[in-house]
């Protein structure tokens, strides 16, 4: 399967996710939804915020342009919330994943479809 189809049909075919995007650790962009222009510097920057979000409770996370508040996360997900939206982000050995996602849809919803997404590719180690 491409990275394209991932996200189109597991990530939006899902119908709880808006906006969607695959990349490497290194901001190269994998895959995306026609809907969300991230630049690199900002997929690099969540990428590196995995291991230490103590900066994000402050600066917030920037992706496609929008900036996100931060709520929680571990070292394998990231959760944020804008207005009546939010994402969900997870890291995987290879990726980022990165799901916008807007009301009535909540986190724990999205993180299902994001993080079955992400447990498959880390089993096949990406």
């Amino acid at each position: 399967m491409s990275w394209q189809n991932y996200v189109d049909q597991q990530l939006m075919g899902s119908g709880l996710v808006a906006k969607a995007v695959i990349a490497g650790h290194d901001g190269t962009l994998w895959a995306k939804s026609n809907n969300i222009e991230p630049t690199r510097e900002e997929l690099v920057k969540l990428s590196s915020s995995f291991s230490d979000q103590a900066n994000l409770a402050m600066s917030g996370v920037h992706i496609g342009g929008e900036k996100f508040f931060y709520l929680s996360g571990t070292d394998k997900v990231i959760r944020c919330k804008k207005g009546k939206s939010g994402m969900h982000s997870m890291k995987t050995l290879q990726t980022i994943l990165v799901a916008v996602f807007e009301e009535p849809i909540q986190h724990p919803q999205v993180a299902s479809v994001v993080e079955s997404l992400g447990d498959y590719l880390i089993s096949m180690s990406y």
